[in-house]
């Protein structure tokens, strides 16, 4: 490998070289640097025609330093150059031969930037620790100064004449070690921060040779005011302290630089978790858009004020532009979704483009307008090594930079570029546009600048039946401490959305209810400013919120109580059908791995997740898209999902375990059993095992009790589910966990009939498939025992006399849709005494297809009249329909008039009298 250059003048004109098998013609055309370079230095003529036909890796970068690795500071600091004379070159003249794309030029200079540093921090870090000895942190080991880079050197993203941001962080306060006679000691501070400065020197000096990078340090904690180092323990302060909005999306693209020896792993871990909370909110920060407004709207006055429109940087549609519409999305979403914790611009616009955050079209002409105007950016800094983004003023300049893009002359390459600076502005506009300035028409009437009748009337004309109560409303919000007392930008936007609401609550069919319900919600989230934020940014949001609670008073208090689902009104998929449910459990996998051993952030990770997932299914349902039978399958399979991950969490939490998999299965009973889950249904839950390890009982029962905490502990994100354990063996007296075995005895000479009721609708919801497989061979065994006919009779008109005692409403006029004769509970009545009494002969009754299905199997096997079967399928869809209605606007007693559904009354009771005969 070549050895460093000596120091020579660089002569004003170069010698022209040949070329071999790579035209250096267009490179030598555009760059007066590498005309003076080639001239001055011929030797870098030799590593081009032996070099340029490939990429430079940081494994050549290294072996030509590797010849400094023994020399002196200066020689050392005369490699760093030579190195970076030689990469820049070979990327130039790859680049105008059309060898080297954008991803090859980023990296190398990325490759560039962190092999230099490394090299440079190695030896400046010897040569202190021989002065003063290694610093020691608190367990006295070495410690070693963070190099954090920053912008599009942590972004891998460098450009080939840029500056490298850097962050100089130590991880502990102490002290060195000193030398062996004792002397020397500094505290880590003074070393580090001499250290800090060899470092800035050694790549930033000019010399003879030039210099490998300028270095900027005004990113660092309070800027150029601040020290140029700081410990982990003052940067996380600060950050709590002193943080602001724009250091947020400064420390997006932060990355540790260190390698090889220069690299202590678990300082760089304890780095990333202080920096991770500060980026990162656990919300939806929708706050982050007017924060980057505000820091762009700067950088637009400024551009304004220097007269920098052709600077394809900071100018409109320009580099920067593209990058903040990538990190403005990560700054909102990526608390939440793990896989916007990006650095590469392009890497994150394909990431929101597949989250559908970006449409497809827009990804594609953000992406080719950045892939264009980096490389139109590279070429400018190609002329002179200048960090420049100015487009050229002269004609011959512009005509040169023009047949480097490929174009024949500077208006072809103005046009195209003309295009690609309003597409890139048209989608920053999308993203970061002020929400709508002009005072609504109905402010007025939601800032009470009307007097009462006025406002009386004007309410009425909305549609609202009772005006006076929702003008009283209004008061009553507005004239509340928790309104008056709201932060004023909090105030100021609730302001602007009142007037919003109102004209979305009087487009309902249900005025009055929306607004109230509408009102309730505001107030709910009104001290949370980032959701605020997002139905300003987001009208349509809004107008979504109005239709979902003027629907159902269900959807409205479980938005209210989840307002974070807000989110999901933004996304075009919150209709679609089709439900990825592999999908799901492989990004909530994804999202619990990243989360691993922070309990409270996974059982926060389940709630969000399932109620995402439930509030789809609520504003498919509310939209007409889903059937009620479709709405429970669906429930069920996320169920059965939920049961299943939180299993497997909890056994991995489990202190004490025997095995590596559990020997354990979760049964589902009642409506998840069945299928026929509802919103907010409870979950009926029997835990067994089959285990013959003398402590599996005892670890089981762990399992179990942990498993029912984490489904219906209510933390900051809600609960997943209520659970009842009452349907094991012995009921509240019996073992939390049952031994399969045992389960099989109890169920054969101990259970009652209502017991074997209760099994026609068991399955297997989690756990171990062999073991599910096991508990359906018995379920099925129990169902088909033979059953005296009049003993299974009596006994199952008793128990549903003892409901209907219980629950029936009693009333003339009144029919509850669930409890009384001639309703869903009569018709599963029906179904299980057929399945009980007649499965020892047909054992197709005892499968788990469905109230409706089975109907129709016990009339095709002739159990049942074929001319009453149908009208009792069809009245119980009826039934689980209006009792869904029901839920949904509320009603915890699902009754309906009597008189409107005799007829399916009539048809239930008719097949009831052909089962059990007269009673």
């Amino acid at each position: 490998m070549t050895a460093p250059c000596p120091s020579d003048a660089v002569p004003a004109s170069a010698t022209p070289l040949p070329a071999d098998t790579i035209d250096w013609t267009p490179a030598l055309a555009l760059s007066r640097w590498l005309r003076q370079l080639l001239a001055a230095r011929p030797e870098i003529g030799d590593w081009l025609r032996e070099n340029a036909g490939t990429p430079i890796d940081g494994a050549k970068m290294r072996a030509f330093l590797a010849a400094a690795e023994s020399a002196d500071e200066i020689t050392q600091q005369q490699a760093l150059r030579c190195l970076r004379q030689r990469v820049m070159a070979t990327l130039l003249v790859r680049d105008l031969a059309a060898l080297a794309p954008l991803a090859e030029v980023v990296e190398t200079m990325t490759l560039l930037a962190e092999t230099t540093l490394n090299f440079a921090l190695a030896h400046a870090q010897r040569a202190l620790a021989e002065r003063f000895g290694e610093p020691l942190d608190s367990r006295g080991e070495p410690q070693r100064l963070l190099v954090i880079g920053m912008g599009k050197l942590g972004g891998r993203e460098l450009n080939v004449s840029s500056d490298v941001d850097f962050i100089f962080v130590y991880p502990e306060e102490g002290s060195t070690a000193g030398r062996e006679d004792g002397s020397g000691v500094i505290d880590a501070y003074d070393f580090f921060n001499r250290l800090g400065k060899r470092l800035i020197a050694a790549l930033g000096e000019i010399s003879a040779d030039g210099q490998v990078f300028r270095v900027d340090m005004r990113l660092r904690p309070n800027g150029d005011s601040g020290p140029l180092v700081c410990s982990l323990d003052s940067l996380e302060n600060y950050f709590i302290t002193q943080g602001r909005e724009w250091e947020r999306y400064a420390w997006i693209k932060a990355r540790v630089l260190n390698e090889g020896g220069n690299l202590q792993p678990q300082w760089a871990l304890a780095l990333e978790k202080i920096a991770r909370p500060f980026i990162y909110r656990k919300y939806l920060d929708f706050g982050a858009i007017n924060a980057m407004r505000e820091l762009h709207a700067q950088i637009r006055r400024e551009v304004a004020r220097r007269d920098m429109a052709d600077h394809i940087k900071l100018g409109p549609g320009g580099i920067r532009e593209i990058e903040f519409i990538a990190q403005a999305f990560q700054l909102i979403r990526g608390g939440r979704d793990s896989g916007l914790r990006i650095r590469p611009t392009l890497a994150t616009l394909s990431a929101l483009a597949q989250r559908r955050q970006l449409p497809p079209e827009g990804e594609r002409e953000l992406a080719l307008a950045y892939d264009f105007l980096r490389r139109l950016e590279h070429r400018l800094q190609y002329v002179d090594d200048a960090q420049t983004h100015r487009l050229p003023a002269g004609e011959d300049e512009r005509a040169a930079i023009a047949r480097a893009m490929g174009f024949a002359d500077w208006p072809a390459l103005s046009a195209v570029l003309d295009a690609h600076r309003a597409r890139v502005a048209r989608h920053f506009e999308l993203v970061f546009s002020e929400p709508e300035e002009a005072a609504h028409a109905l402010t007025g009437l939601w800032q009470e600048q009307c007097d009462q009748e006025s406002a009386f009337e004007e309410f009425t004309a909305l549609g609202f039946r009772d005006a006076r109560g929702a003008q009283q409303r209004l008061q009553h919000l507005r004239s509340s401490g928790r309104y008056q007392q709201l932060p004023a930008s909090n105030r100021e936007r609730l302001d602007s959305l009142g007037p919003r609401l109102l004209a979305a609550a009087a487009a309902t069919r249900a005025p009055d209810a929306t607004w109230r319900r509408g009102l309730d919600f505001l107030e709910t989230i009104s001290g949370r400013g980032a959701y605020l934020a997002l139905l300003q940014q987001y009208p349509q949001a809004l107008q979504k919120v109005g239709e979902l609670i003027g629907s159902s008073s269900w959807a409205a208090e479980y938005l209210t109580r989840h307002p974070i689902l807000l989110d999901e009104l933004l996304d075009s998929r919150l209709y679609e059908l089709a439900t990825d449910w592999t999908g799901f459990r492989e990004e909530l996998q994804q999202q619990l791995l990243d989360s691993a051993g922070d309990t409270e952030r996974e059982m926060d990770l389940l709630r969000e997740a399932h109620h995402v997932q439930v509030f789809r299914l609520l504003a498919q349902d509310l939209a007409g898209l889903q059937s009620v039978e479709r709405i429970s399958d669906h429930l069920s399979e996320l169920a059965d999902i939920m049961l299943q991950v939180t299993l497997e969490l909890c056994w991995g939490k489990l202190a004490k375990r025997h095995r590596e998999q559990p020997q354990f299965a979760v049964i589902g009973f009642g409506k998840l059993g069945g299928k026929e889950l509802g919103y907010g249904s409870d979950l009926d839950l029997v835990f067994l095992h089959d285990d013959e390890a003398p402590e599996a009982g005892q670890i089981y029962s762990r399992l179990a009790q942990r498993m029912s905490t984490w489904l219906s502990s209510r933390t900051p994100a809600g609960i997943l589910f209520e659970t009842d354990l009452r349907l094991r063996p012995n009921g509240d007296a019996g073992l939390l966990v049952s031994p399969l075995a045992g389960f099989r005895d109890y169920e054969l000479n101990n259970a009652w009939i209502w017991e074997h009721q209760a099994l026609t609708r068991a399955r297997f919801c989690a756990g171990d498939p062999a073991l599910g497989a096991r508990f359906e061979a018995i379920r099925v065994d129990i169902l088909r025992q033979q059953r005296d006919p009049e003993t299974l009779r009596s006994e199952v008109l008793a128990m549903r006399k003892r409901m209907l005692d219980a629950h029936g409403s009693q009333s003339e006029f009144e029919f509850d849709i669930k409890q009384d004769p001639g309703g869903i509970i009569d018709v599963e009545f029906i179904v299980q005494y057929l399945i009980l009494g007649h499965a020892h002969a047909h054992p197709d009754l005892c499968r788990n297809i469905g109230n409706i299905a089975l109907l129709r199997l016990a009339a095709e096997l002739g159990l049942i009249p074929g001319q009453l079967a149908e009208p009792v399928q069809n009245a119980y869809r009826d039934f689980r329909r209006m009792q869904h209605a029901k839920r949904l606007d509320g009603v915890p007693a699902a009754r309906i008039d009597r008189a409107a559904v005799l007829r399916r009354i009539e048809a239930v009771r008719t097949l009831w009298r052909a089962v059990f005969g007269d009673e």
